[in-house]
């Protein structure tokens, strides 16, 4: 893949990462009972960005998602819960992927970067707050961030089997 290529494909893949952040921004919660949590169908997007870019690349995606999100829509403390999230789900998701000697498949991936991606709110939210009561979130959240990994990663892994082919014909394209 050629610079270029490789440029727009990052800038194509943020795209899609503001757009779905911004229709799921005006979509009412399914958790009622948790003000604030998102199902975040913009990870579709990163988990895709893991695994057909180099780290620092997927990293870039993420952070345009993040900082045009918030542009076009959000305040200083989405950006900040945001951000926090993003990188424990990142992080966390980039450590799971580089495991060896326990293969974990994307779906599994997915799923940890949305406990931690919860893990990275709470954690923020407790140092507002100044009081790890926050913390007592943790266990409805984790489920809730299994479930939604879950869906995520399927998602994504049905998706990047289409993304592999469509590389697969660009690179044939531009040989």
């Amino acid at each position: 893949m050629t610079r270029n290529q490789r440029l727009v494909y990052i800038a194509l893949l943020a795209a899609q990462a503001v757009i779905i952040s911004l229709i799921e921004r005006s979509i009412p919660s399914p958790f009622f009972f948790m003000p604030g949590a998102k199902i975040g169908l913009a990870n579709i997007i990163t988990c895709i960005a893991l695994y057909t870019l180099t780290v620092k690349d997927a990293a870039k995606v993420v952070l345009i998602r993040i900082v045009l999100a918030t542009l076009l829509g959000g305040t200083l403390s989405t950006f900040i819960y945001s951000a926090t999230g993003a990188l424990f789900s990142f992080i966390s998701m980039l450590f799971i992927k580089k495991i060896k000697f326990l293969p974990i498949s994307l779906i599994g991936v997915s799923m940890a970067g949305a406990v931690f991606h919860n893990v990275g709110q709470l954690f923020i939210a407790s140092w507002i707050a100044q009081t790890f009561a926050v913390m007592l979130y943790l266990p409805v959240q984790s489920v809730i961030g299994i479930l939604t990994g879950l869906a995520i990663g399927i998602t994504a892994n049905y998706l990047l089997k289409h993304v592999d082919r469509l590389h697969y014909y660009m690179y044939l394209k531009s040989t």
